[in-house]
């Protein structure tokens, strides 16, 4: 188990600084202040302009696609695997059940986001020797582009992704708040961070002007939730972790 409470530990701490980092957003909001001189000045929109940024800026087009969410998820599951361990003597079933919806949420993402794909299909463009292979590959691009915006400019997938997670953080958080593993801190911490997670749900469905307010509020406490989290893990004290150490 320790090592389980290590990579736990070292994931909080590593996703305290990386988590919900919407970098496409700030690269955006640099480029249009002259914080950045170089790449595009707005998100690409056809599968030629995506297949262009890629090609002179792979960095940058990349970060316009979300990859590094991809990095975000993956944390996240390994937190919730340290998580698992050490709360599932306090309430095993619910913390199955944290731990299968959060790995699904990272799944969902995983599977939805195409950065990879465009990618690949852009060095396939570049290399190409004939105006039709061309017109294929950006006829598949196009079609990769729909699924990534499918619906808003976020796709489906990180909706699904994020319900899934906020939902399993709050079982786990719950389950904290009775437990002689985690602070009463740590807990609410959790509970409040998820709580406005889950909130962001509501506000877009009734009132979407103001659908960024919970997600702003709850990325400080999912901040100091994780940051909590990850000192606990690799610093056991009093509690089941010391026990099985």
């Amino acid at each position: 188990m320790k090592t389980l409470y290590q990579v736990g530990g070292v994931a909080a701490l590593v996703a305290a600084l990386l988590f919900r980092r919407n970098l496409a957003a700030e690269y955006l909001l640099l480029r249009s202040i002259g914080g950045f001189r170089t790449g595009p000045a707005a998100l690409p929109v056809s599968a030629l302009d995506w297949f262009s940024v890629l090609h002179n800026y792979r960095l940058i087009g990349l970060t316009l696609l979300n990859l590094f969410d991809i990095v975000n998820y993956g944390l996240v599951a390994l937190i919730f695997l340290g998580l698992y361990a050490a709360l599932r003597r306090d309430n095993q079933g619910a913390m199955t059940l944290a731990l299968v919806l959060t790995w699904a949420g990272a799944a969902v993402y995983f599977a939805s986001n195409q950065a990879f794909a465009i990618l690949s299909l852009s060095d396939q463009y570049a290399a190409a020797g004939t105006e039709a292979q061309r017109n294929l590959l950006l006829a598949a691009g196009q079609a990769l582009i729909a699924i990534q915006n499918s619906s808003a400019a976020y796709g489906n997938g990180i909706y699904i992704s994020y319900l899934l997670v906020n939902l399993g953080g709050l079982i786990s958080a719950t389950v904290m708040l009775h437990s002689r593993v985690f602070g009463k801190l740590t807990a609410w911490c959790g509970i409040l961070a998820n709580v406005c997670g889950l909130g962001y749900y509501v506000t877009f469905l009734f009132a979407p002007a103001w659908s960024a307010i919970p997600i702003s509020t709850g990325a400080v406490f999912l901040l100091v939730w994780y940051i909590l989290i990850g000192i606990r893990l690799l610093r056991p004290g009093p509690g089941h972790l010391m026990d099985e150490m």
